[in-house]
């Protein structure tokens, strides 16, 4: 058990109230730079890292417990899981971000058995920091493509029309990369 588990806990009151997105980085602009830890190992992973050496897959998700997930992420995550030697086959990296707390984050990763990254904010920072906005207990999803030299080429915010870029979109966006 953990601090956050449940569906009303600390997270789901801080984002309770509907915030559509703020300041969101613009397509063109330099991704803002953070560090977060990963689950299955005790190592931070920093975006300025993959400079000069890859593009990135921001992956913003949307999971409010363990065991209770958006009925939009969720089909996202799995898509994701399905579709990530695609990604890195186009040299590309994912780093799938989310709002549950280490031990939820650990529960989530071997439940669903992930292959990529996967990032824990609790405290939504790097949500707020990229400005994708929040309602019913928790951050809303969202997606950005990072070229080499950090900067934003692609971003998907959350609607309840389409709620996450579909593999295929973030896969042509990584071929205009490369041509």
């Amino acid at each position: 058990m953990t601090g956050n588990t449940g569906l009303f806990n600390r997270r789901f009151a801080s984002n309770f109230i509907p915030l559509p997105p703020g300041q969101v980085p613009a397509v063109g602009s330099i991704a803002p730079d953070f560090s977060l830890p990963i689950i299955g190992n005790d190592a931070r992973v920093q975006l300025s890292d993959y400079l000069g050496k890859q593009p990135v897959i921001l992956a913003f998700t949307r999971i409010f417990t363990e065991k209770l997930f958006c009925p939009y992420c969720y089909p996202h995550i799995q898509d994701l899981k399905e579709r990530y030697q695609e990604l890195k086959d186009k040299g590309a990296e994912l780093l799938m971000i989310t709002s549950t707390d280490p031990v939820q984050s650990q529960q989530i990763v071997d439940q669903l058995s992930l292959p990529y990254p996967f990032l824990y904010d609790p405290d939504c920072k790097i949500f707020r920091l990229y400005g994708v906005g929040q309602a019913l207990g928790a951050p809303l999803p969202a997606q950005f493509v990072i070229n080499r030299e950090g900067c934003i080429t692609f971003r998907h915010l959350f609607s309840f029309i389409d709620g996450n870029a579909e593999s295929d979109t973030i896969l042509t966006e990584l071929d205009k990369l490369v041509e």
